[in-house]
């Protein structure tokens, strides 16, 4: 089930998600990065963060819809778009679809608030989420690549709605 987080998660999504960008990384996280990557609490106010849970309620994975230029997790600034950000699984749900789901539900939530878009970025070392993108009908926008910060080159995908 996807659903949005609750406030009794934010530490569980926070390990999560600093642990699989970690990894995926290789280790390689800013401080600064680690701390937004950590803090739920915030994306949640300013973002809608949404969980995949199985039948117990155990954690399978998380996502960050941004529905609007106005929020402070935007990386965009058109009017009609939404984002994502922050897409984990936890490793032992991956390739279980849980990715798919997750996309899914932000792309249907982008559709019923009459979005034109959704745009993301990823990087290079993210294989499994740029090939999930892709298979969700996720294409390249080279116009959005971005550096955030001294060797982090983040990668610019739209999907038109």
């Amino acid at each position: 089930m996807v659903r949005p987080v609750r406030p009794s998660e934010h530490q569980a999504v926070a390990d999560l998600t600093v642990s699989v960008y970690s990894e995926a990384m290789g280790g390689s996280l800013s401080p600064a990065y680690r701390a937004r990557l950590a803090d739920v609490a915030s994306r949640a106010r300013e973002a809608v963060v949404l969980v995949a849970v199985d039948r117990d309620e155990r954690l399978l994975g998380s996502i960050t819809y941004v529905p609007g230029p106005a929020s402070g997790y935007a990386e965009f600034s058109a009017p009609d778009e939404a984002g994502v950000r922050m897409l984990v699984v936890a490793p032992e749900a991956q390739r279980q679809g849980v990715g798919t789901r997750l996309v899914q539900a932000c792309a249907d939530r982008a559709r019923a608030e009459g979005r034109a878009r959704i745009s993301l970025h990823t990087t290079e070392a993210l294989t499994g989420a740029r090939r999930l993108y892709e298979h969700l009908g996720f294409r390249r926008a080279p116009e959005r690549d971005r550096t955030p910060e001294p060797g982090v080159y983040l990668l610019g995908y739209l999907l038109e709605l």
